[in-house]
């Protein structure tokens, strides 16, 4: 069973991001909250890990995991090469509900799944989840849900479909909506939305006018 934290607490929040910072440097797993809906993650340079993270989602490799970051400066060693288009996006964007597909640096030493060379990037706008990332570095992180079912808005609703899976839950309140985050390709000329979510297309075609749903 998972341990619980109520993360409204001030002390119980530097409790719970020593208890899940700790949880991802073993391996396992932790449900958190993002900006869009809560998650689950792991250590995004430990193949067990997300492979632990695909198995309890009941997901295949076929959708690789995303990575999530702490900050806008850490997507530099992660990724081949930043398009301009792709930092136009980030700049208005981040911290917020978008993904990035990138061409991930072949330097690194990680399997999120079958991506072909590519990885999608984010930099969420939750605090909570960006102190634990300042701690942890890049986490593989996936909507906390059964794959087929819901995604989950509040901690109870992650706990209750992945908490079996995971070794910390953090409860950073619930989320308002159940959108996830708007994901955009930038390794082609032209980006490409991949799915619409949090960032509606025509506030994206605002700042890169030539993106293609």
């Amino acid at each position: 069973m998972a341990e619980f934290y109520d993360c409204s607490d001030a002390g119980t929040r530097t409790t719970a991001l020593d208890a899940a910072a700790a949880a991802i440097g073993r391996g396992e797993l932790v449900l958190l909250p993002t900006d869009t809906v809560y998650g689950v993650a792991a250590d995004a340079f430990t193949p067990a890990a997300v492979g632990r993270l695909l198995a309890a989602k009941n997901r295949g490799r076929a959708m690789p995991v995303p990575v999530l970051i702490g900050e806008a400066s850490t997507l530099a060693g992660l990724v081949l090469q930043t398009p301009e288009t792709a930092t136009r996006l980030a700049q208005e964007f981040w911290p917020g509900g978008l993904t990035l597909v990138l061409e991930h640096a072949p330097s690194l030493a990680w399997d999120l799944g079958d991506a072909e060379g590519t990885v999608a990037v984010r930099l969420p706008g939750d605090e909570l989840t960006r102190d634990l990332l300042r701690r942890t570095g890049p986490l593989a992180v996936s909507s906390a849900n059964r794959s087929g079912r819901p995604a989950a808005t509040t901690a109870q609703e992650a706990d209750m479909q992945l908490g079996a899976h995971a070794a910390v839950v953090l409860d950073g309140g619930p989320r308002t909506g159940s959108a996830a985050s708007t994901i955009v390709d930038c390794t082609g000329p032209v980006p490409r939305v991949l799915r619409v979510g949090a960032v509606p297309v025509e506030r994206l075609q605002q700042v890169v006018p030539e993106i293609t749903d």
